[in-house]
């Protein structure tokens, strides 16, 4: 057999297959995690056991870890070989595990909310109806009477009305995530750019409105976000292993994408949200703040609605229809919250710009692990 094929073979193949341990026991490792068997919560262990038959579909799938916990508890963790990247950068083949990270790409703008939602309850963060030009003061002469109608709350949903394009090659001089990443000064790059929409209207994706979200988190906690994070929610989440890097020519950008975690560590965000900000009896966010993420603010991009940084939409299952919300990451990075079946899903993969990036997420969720939830959602 040929090295071409071996390798093959061992991508699509998961490591806890091979392993003694059954679909995917989970690892007691210490961190914080309440264990359990799929049936214990309600799960049909055999029907979520079908996943490496839905992956044998696709052979370049490149999946790296699978996580699902229900009623608080991690009940499966699933890991494999695969080609990954950190942030662009080529790692080769990894092996992955409980205590290897992974990128979140933008799943990070989603934890950024919930870091605003705890700085506004410090009041370490403007109010979100205040004009995000009267906190970037430097640029006051951008201002205009429609610019100065842009709220923070505009930001969140991604509804700044902001000219905003970055559905282009990275080598487009058009794109403007790369003109933020090469500007000196990205902040005045995004404020500068022309009104497109009246400021919280129209949906558009903007990396621009999201960094402008980090910069306000930044200058109002005297903080990094890295900082921030690991003092705020991190470290009370028992999530000690974690990267968040300074990126960009002006080395000002991250909120926006460059979080790296371990695939249970994002597990346990979405178990905190669906606890609405508690983890293991302690309350870390402002109550409310989590139901107020996920709550549709505006239509978004296709079917989806969209919320504060969180994606939010349904999946019709076994004649049910379920709501969920997610986090969602260039390269197939997905954090299911489906709060009607107290049910976490984490999903990582190395499809950056692949073509089954937004396909094997969505089987995976639609195919296998909403289907072997048993009962009927509350």
């Amino acid at each position: 057999m040929s090295v071409v094929v071996l390798a093959t073979l061992a991508l699509a193949v998961p490591s806890r297959a091979r392993d003694e341990k059954g679909c995917g026991t989970p690892a007691d490792i210490g961190d914080g995690w309440s264990l359990a068997t799929p049936g214990e919560t309600g799960i049909d262990a055999a029907r979520l056991c079908d996943l490496d038959g839905l992956l044998a579909q696709w052979p370049d799938a490149n999946v790296h870890a699978v996580i699902v916990a229900r009623h608080g508890k991690l009940v499966m963790e699933r890991y494999y070989a695969g080609a990954d990247e950190r942030w662009g950068a080529k790692l080769g083949v990894v092996q992955f595990g409980p205590e290897v990270k992974h990128d979140l790409r933008s799943i990070s703008k989603s934890v950024t909310s919930l870091l605003i939602g705890i700085a506004l309850a410090e009041g370490r963060f403007p109010a979100l109806e205040s004009p995000v030009l009267d906190f970037f003061p430097e640029h006051a002469d951008l201002r205009t009477p429609e610019k100065d109608r842009i709220t923070f709350a505009d930001l969140l949903t991604m509804s700044s009305g902001l000219q905003w394009d970055e559905d282009r090659s990275y080598d487009d001089p058009r794109n403007d995530e790369m003109g933020m990443l090469t500007s000196g000064d990205p902040f005045r790059y995004i404020l500068a750019k022309p009104l497109a929409a009246s400021p919280g209207t129209t949906y558009l994706y903007s990396n621009g409105d999201a960094s402008l979200l980090g910069a306000a988190l930044v200058r109002g906690t005297g903080h990094t976000w890295s900082d921030y994070a690991r003092d705020k929610l991190f470290t009370p989440l028992g999530i000690v292993d974690f990267d968040w890097d300074a990126v960009g020519r002006s080395r000002k950008l991250g909120p926006y994408g460059s979080l790296r975690l371990r695939p249970r560590d994002v597990a346990k965000l979405g178990q905190f949200v669906l606890a609405d900000g508690v983890w293991n009896g302690r309350h870390i966010l402002p109550t409310g703040w989590a139901a107020q993420s996920i709550a549709p603010r505006l239509n978004g991009e296709g079917l989806f609605f969209y919320g504060y940084q969180w994606w939010l939409g349904r999946s019709f299952v076994d004649g049910r229809e379920l709501r969920w919300a997610a986090g969602f990451g260039v390269g197939g990075q997905r954090l299911f919250v489906v709060p009607s079946l107290e049910l976490v899903v984490s999903l990582s993969l190395g499809q950056y710009g692949g073509r089954l990036q937004g396909i094997v997420p969505t089987a995976i969720l639609n195919k296998i692990v909403l289907p072997s939830v048993k009962g009927e959602p509350r």
